[in-house]
């Protein structure tokens, strides 16, 4: 059975930061495509980095580019989000996604259709 949990969600500050957990089991975490995506109210959902097995190749959406870094703990079969410079349009409740790797493809899936399984979410709420 796949199960991705998201944990490190919460409350803070402008300019605070939060790191985001996403525990996985079930899978071949070491060979899948992981990403991280988010949906603030009234929004829809977007993706906000991705990172490929192997090398580890990333993607950031430009939003959060040089603010979050992305990464993965294979041995654990745990992904990161590290999130800096936090600002109040970043509150979102934030997923961590698995997609199947494309073999010799060099960056994950952006697209949300292409990611298969999902965790339940965890909330991170900036303010000014």
């Amino acid at each position: 059975q796949v199960q991705l949990v998201e944990s490190g969600g919460g409350s803070v500050q402008a300019g605070g930061s939060l790191r985001l957990s996403c525990t996985t089991s079930g899978y071949t975490f070491s060979r899948s495509c992981m990403g991280w995506f988010r949906q603030a109210p009234g929004k829809e959902r977007e993706t906000v980095a991705t990172i490929s097995p192997g090398l580890g190749f990333t993607y950031y959406a430009d939003s959060v580019k040089g603010r979050f870094t992305i990464s993965r703990d294979n041995a654990k079969k745990t992904l990161y989000l590290q999130m800096n410079s936090l600002k109040p349009e970043d509150t979102a409740m934030y997923y961590c996604a698995r997609a199947e790797y494309v073999s010799g493809s060099v960056y994950c899936a952006r697209s949300l259709d292409q990611y298969n399984f999902w965790g339940q979410g965890t909330q991170v709420t900036v303010s000014s």
